[in-house]
């Protein structure tokens, strides 16, 4: 396999898993929720190859845009030193609304860093979707804290990467430990859903403005 791939565990696999913990999975709830864009910086993307990076610019950038639009509050991750590793590309950072917040960080998990501890205490959501690399090290120890802490995590899968070649043992402890793997248009739809109901999008409409026509369904 390429190095730097994001996933390597098959869909069916983790679908079978999803199937078995469907009793205690719960549905993303747009005003329960928040989001966690971890450690997507220059030096760890330079790690993957530029096809790769290339969809990950442009997925995450719609994941952002998405969280946005349903004024999702977001919290996003550097690792220091950041004059080594970058902050985020500014295809992403553009997209940054008002309600996400950059936080730098020394701990590989982000619940160990007191201002995100106290950042996400003050949202009160019991609900974190999550973004970013290193899938095997930052994504997989913040979500093993955030999961410590009683929060719900949803990891979306297109969005994750690393520049190890076999990232299978830290996916398959972070489903063991209670993360839900979606895919983003599994996330896209699951946010939408209630404005496919006429009464509840023309308040959704009227409170958030039109459904931007260019934000993609799909992850590249």
């Amino acid at each position: 396999m390429a190095k730097g791939s994001t996933r390597h565990k098959s869909a069916n696999t983790s679908f079978l898993h999803a199937g078995m913990t469907m009793a205690t999975t719960k549905r993303i709830e747009t005003a329960q929720c928040c989001g966690a864009l971890i450690d997507v910086q220059r030096f760890f993307l330079s790690q993957v190859d530029k096809r790769l990076r290339s969809r990950l610019i442009a997925n995450t950038k719609s994941f952002v845009r998405l969280l946005d639009y349903f004024q999702i509050p977001l919290i996003v991750t550097s690792e220091r030193p950041i004059d080594q590793k970058g902050s985020l590309p500014n295809e992403i950072a553009n997209h940054l609304g008002e309600r996400a917040e950059i936080h730098e960080k020394d701990f590989f998990d982000l619940t160990k860093e007191k201002a995100i501890a106290g950042r996400l205490a003050r949202l009160k959501k019991k609900q974190v979707i999550v973004a970013g690399c290193e899938t095997d090290v930052c994504v997989l120890q913040s979500c093993l804290g955030l999961l410590g802490l009683g929060y719900q995590v949803f990891v979306v899968d297109e969005l994750l990467f690393s520049a190890s070649r076999n990232v299978d043992a830290a996916i398959a402890r972070m489903e063991a430990a209670g993360a839900v793997f979606v895919t983003y248009k599994t996330l896209f739809y699951e946010l939408l859903e209630r404005v496919e109901d006429s009464r509840y999008a023309q308040k959704t409409f009227a409170k958030l403005g039109p459904f931007p026509e260019d934000l993609p369904d799909t992850a590249l």
